[in-house]
């Protein structure tokens, strides 16, 4: 296989070997390149030998001496250098299968691509692989592996990811695991179906591969209103939320008993469905799982806590609103009255949107659009400033997911939108409107 380079960057080491945009790019140190993972993996040594192919397709050698981890500095026309693997799974519970129709066709990939994984934490099923993948993994010892389990019962498995694969792939994870290789694990838990007997039994199997397994989140299914001819689920209850909780908890205190760690981690929107206390910071760890939304509201309240200890009272006097869903908006308004009680002056009114879009069995903040945004707000005292969670634009950073902007919910509230960064202090900035720097991230 051939790769094109499509640029060179000025006086790096390819530039200055003489490596020129439009060659082709075959192989490094006698190490044929496919893909992302084989170019930054052979590109790291002093000295490189790099096979091409000129503009004339005849073949060539250059050799090129650089500092070692020092980028090579050729750009490709994608970052993997070759197309996104596509799922091939039909999982009774994909939240892609219940879009609502009209959206940009981007959300509509699915993607199980273990590049992906590495490169930017993305959760795979492995269905997507062959054992030659498996073995360039081992050989290469990248880490972590971020896994979409969701049983460890292989027949189980099978009839919930609906592809026959899904039950053999589980011995790639073992795989890994034997190999030393650290795996993120997260099960999606539908009611009736992976939790009860059958979360027990997942969470024993993925204990056995400790350490390498490093980490099992579970989360609630997402169920939208847009599933027509799909499989029947439904959302948890607030007494099933409560007995999921349960059972991770027997497991992870006799796991916390015989090897110093928890391991198994409800999703921060168990506890919110299940209306009990979201534990404190020192529950979590090392926070492994805060992508899956586990122990995001622990931290951001800790972290609070930190920063309130160091702001004095200068006489702020603001009024300001916040927007968020209706799973977390509680929990904030807690933290903010913790604020208010520190600053007097300042005045937060927190909106708990309501989820006409999707349905109302999503209640979280990252699925909040700026239809409901504009629709539930508009007319409404916002005060000075509207505050969002930077992960209702996580996408493409400047849209919301049903391709609206910033810019359009201000013009249409008439009042200016600030997103804020999944950080206490952060936080703590943008209620008393200080300058924040940070890029938003994610409630």
């Amino acid at each position: 296989m051939a790769v094109q380079i499509m640029a060179v960057v000025s006086s790096s080491p390819a530039d200055k070997a003489g490596i020129r945009p439009g060659e082709k790019l075959t192989a490094i140190n006698q190490n044929q390149i496919e893909d992302i993972l084989d170019y930054q993996f052979y590109m790291t040594d002093k000295k490189l030998k790099i096979d091409l192919l000129d503009v004339n397709g005849a073949a060539r050698r250059v050799t090129v001496r650089k500092g070692e981890y020092e980028e090579l500095g050729l750009e490709f026309d994608s970052y993997l250098m070759d197309k996104q693997h596509h799922c091939k799974n039909k999982c009774i519970f994909c939240f892609v299968d219940q879009m609502p129709p009209g959206m940009r066709e981007t959300l509509y990939f699915k993607d199980d691509d273990a590049r992906l994984s590495f490169l930017f934490g993305n959760y795979i099923t492995l269905t997507n692989m062959e054992q030659k993948d498996i073995d360039r993994i081992i050989k290469m010892h990248i880490s972590p592996v971020n896994v979409s389990v969701h049983t460890m019962n292989p027949d189980l498995r099978q009839k919930m990811m609906l592809n026959p694969k899904a039950a053999s792939s589980l011995d790639y994870l073992r795989q890994l695991a034997a190999a030393g290789i650290k795996i993120n694990t997260q099960l999606v838990l539908c009611p009736g179906i992976n939790d009860g007997a059958e979360l027990v039994y997942s969470l024993k199997e993925l204990g056995k591969l400790y350490p390498s397994v490093e980490s099992i989140a579970a989360v609630p299914v997402g169920l939208t209103k847009y599933r027509e001819g799909l499989f029947p689920l439904r959302p948890y209850t607030k007494e099933e939320a409560q007995e999921v909780i349960k059972t991770i908890h027997a497991f992870s205190n006799d796991f916390l008993q015989r090897k110093g760690v928890r391991m198994a981690y409800p999703a921060d929107e168990f506890f919110l469905k299940a209306e009990m206390p979201i534990p404190d910071d020192v529950y979590y760890g090392e926070y492994n799982q805060l992508e899956n939304g586990v122990g995001l509201l622990s931290l951001l309240r800790q972290e609070l806590s930190d920063a309130l200890e160091d702001w004095e009272d200068d006489g702020v006097y603001r009024r300001v609103s916040l927007a968020t869903g209706e799973a977390p908006a509680n929990f904030l308004r807690e933290q903010i009255d913790r604020v208010q009680q520190r600053f007097p002056g300042l005045n937060c009114t927190v909106y708990a949107i309501h989820n006409d879009y999707f349905g109302e069995n999503i209640t979280v903040a990252g699925l909040v659009t700026a239809t409901d945004l504009i629709r539930q707000l508009k007319g409404k005292d916002l005060g000075e400033e509207l505050l969002i969670p930077g992960v209702m634009l996580r996408h493409e950073q400047d849209k919301f997911l049903d391709d609206q902007t910033i810019q359009d919910v201000q013009q249409a509230l008439g009042v200016p939108v600030r997103t804020v960064d999944n950080d206490g202090t952060q936080f703590l900035l943008a209620l008393l409107g200080e300058e924040d720097d940070n890029p938003a991230y994610v409630w």
